[in-house]
């Protein structure tokens, strides 16, 4: 499995960020008129609160049918990628005897379990309020359990996409894995269960997580 440098994950990762941010900014200026009710958790700070509520506010009002149905199916059938991945890199490696295949299966798979870890304990550690709990004016599509920092969804999709694109450093592995983590992260601000800063922390974690299993398979 061929190793990329700490420096490329950086870079990765920074213009995923700037991507993000390049995006949310489109939507401000639609939400402007919307009236915020805020009531921010401690670690938020207030003006970031309010950024988080503007984006939010605007990306409701952009939904459609045929969106809301695309990222609604996306949204709840992430586990079948981040488990369907690396079982079918063990299956494929033990039908063909490949070696590298199924150290690869174990890689994706422990690079996305240790991302889920640390979501869940960062989830119970912060415990934020989902966004239409927090802010009456943001109406869902479906009212999800739980807390909201970080997404979980984010975070496990990005292990996947970013372990997947380590193992198998091709344009036609890279492309579709981060164009599906990209999509997952998006439908869970559209879908009005995650604030922005959620999806921003769960990639942090998820891509970290990956980077840091492949340091440590050095």
């Amino acid at each position: 499995m061929k190793k990329i440098s700490p420096l490329k994950f950086l870079v990765v990762l920074i213009h995923l960020q700037c991507l993000f941010i390049c995006f949310t900014n489109k939507v401000l200026a639609q939400a402007d008129s919307a009236k915020i009710t805020v009531n921010s958790p401690a670690f938020i700070p207030p003006a970031v609160q309010r950024w988080d509520d503007r984006v939010m506010i605007g990306l409701q009002n952009q939904r459609t049918p045929a969106q809301t149905g695309f990222f609604m199916f996306l949204s709840k059938n992430v586990l079948y990628g981040d488990i369907g991945i690396p079982a079918g890199l063990l299956v494929g490696g033990i039908v063909s005897n490949n070696k590298e295949m199924r150290q690869n299966a174990g890689y994706v798979a422990s690079s996305t379990a240790v991302s889920y870890g640390f979501m869940l304990l960062i989830k119970h550690l912060v415990k934020r309020p989902r966004p239409f709990i927090q802010n009456i004016n943001i109406t869902p599509v479906y009212r999800a359990g739980g807390t909201s920092f970080p997404s979980g969804h984010t975070s496990s999709s990005f292990a996947t996409a970013t372990a997947l694109s380590v193992a198998y450093p091709k344009w036609y592995v890279i492309a579709p894995s981060f164009f599906w983590a990209g999509a997952t992260s998006y439908s869970r601000m559209y879908l009005g269960v995650h604030y922005p800063t959620d999806v921003a922390a769960g990639l942090t974690l998820g891509v970290g997580s990956a980077a840091a299993m492949s340091f440590l398979k050095k």
